[in-house]
């Protein structure tokens, strides 16, 4: 896929200095730039590139003056980071405005889908599923029965959407990513077998959501698991059955989200926190990476450690926990000096 510089230009509302009709197909850094790339410039630090560089186009400053000749086609723009990164957007959108149901792919007869709709071969859609307008779905997605779908999401390969999942509108679900499995639900009998407890409730996506590939989400015992609008979650992450996540929260990867516990909106999550339980977390709360959560959190927390401390009491119990073995060889010196002081008198 191939863009001219007055393409490009249109696009950002930019200006041109140089060649309008020279084209790129690919992007670069601008310290590795080559014929043919797209690369920006908006950290000063990086400025000396620009003139070595061989892209054939590069984003900058309005304000960027070249003090010495440059081989690379400008535009200039009001802000070249917000340019390349809305111009990615745009690239995405392009990229990814497939239409149309390629075979061989199975769609019940019972499935209803809106306008611009993508499916991949060898995907599967159930009964009584519904889909909105410009819902791209990849190769090989499993969409179970009852299931509805928003406007305008993107379901990459390989995913998997359980029956009576909901998913609202601007969600991107990543491959591999499995959505309504059952909840880890087992009652013990007197000779410690186990019985499984039907998963009889499903999952909430609202607007809006971004679930990494190879994260699990698991449908409710009863009632929904549910992500509300915004949130943001990361590669390989497990959230377990009748978890809710708050509004605009961003957890990373390899994060363990246990059965019913509430978590407030706009928290950041570090990655492989553990969390147990049916507990709650408050809202704007911040957990360092590799944290133990076993109590209920309130608002505006910050947590490091396992069980986790408040983040300032953990920084100073670590300048003593992290010289242990020296204090205890200055207790076991003092013991001796008082030992041996006692067998005097």
């Amino acid at each position: 896929m191939k863009f001219t510089a007055t393409q490009i230009a249109g696009i950002l509302g930019g200006e041109i200095e140089g060649n309008p009709q020279i084209s790129v197909h690919k992007l670069s850094k601008i310290e590795e730039g080559e014929k043919g790339s797209l690369t920006f410039l908006a950290n000063p630090k990086y400025t000396s590139y620009i003139y070595t560089t061989k892209a054939s186009i590069t984003i900058v400053n309005r304000d960027f003056i070249p003090e010495q000749e440059i081989a690379t086609t400008l535009i200039k723009v009001d802000d070249a980071y917000k340019s390349f990164s809305r111009l990615l957007e745009y690239y995405n959108q392009v990229k990814n405005n497939k239409i149309g149901i390629e075979n061989p792919s199975f769609v019940s007869s019972s499935a209803e889908y809106g306008e611009g709709f993508y499916l991949g071969a060898f995907s599967y859609l159930g009964e009584n599923v519904k889909i909105g307008d410009n819902v791209k779905i990849y190769p090989n997605v499993y969409i179970g029965d009852n299931v509805v779908i928003g406007n305008d999401c993107l379901i990459f390969a390989g995913a998997k959407i359980y029956s009576e999942s909901v998913i609202g509108r601007y969600c991107v679900i990543h491959s591999g990513a499995i959505i309504g499995a059952d909840g880890f639900g087992f009652t013990p009998d007197k000779n410690g077998e186990y019985s499984k407890v039907p998963q009889t409730g499903n999952v909430i996506i609202e607007d809006n959501v971004d679930v990494g590939a190879g994260t699990t989400i698991d449908r409710a015992t009863l009632g929904s698991t549910i992500l509300r609008k915004g949130v943001k979650l990361d590669n390989q992450i497990q959230i377990a059955h009748n978890v809710e996540i708050g509004e605009h929260t961003a957890i990373a990867a390899q994060t363990g989200i246990a059965g019913s516990t509430k978590i407030g909106k706009n928290c950041l999550i570090g990655g492989q926190v553990g969390i147990v339980g049916h507990i709650t977390i408050g809202d704007r709360v911040k957990i360092q990476a590799q944290s133990g959560i076993g109590r209920n959190v309130k608002d505006d927390e910050i947590l490091q450690g396992s069980p986790a401390l408040n983040y300032g009491d953990y920084n100073k119990s670590y300048v003593h926990f992290k010289n242990l073995p020296k204090i205890m060889n200055q207790i076991s010196e003092l013991e001796k000096k008082l030992d041996h002081e006692t067998q005097k008198h």
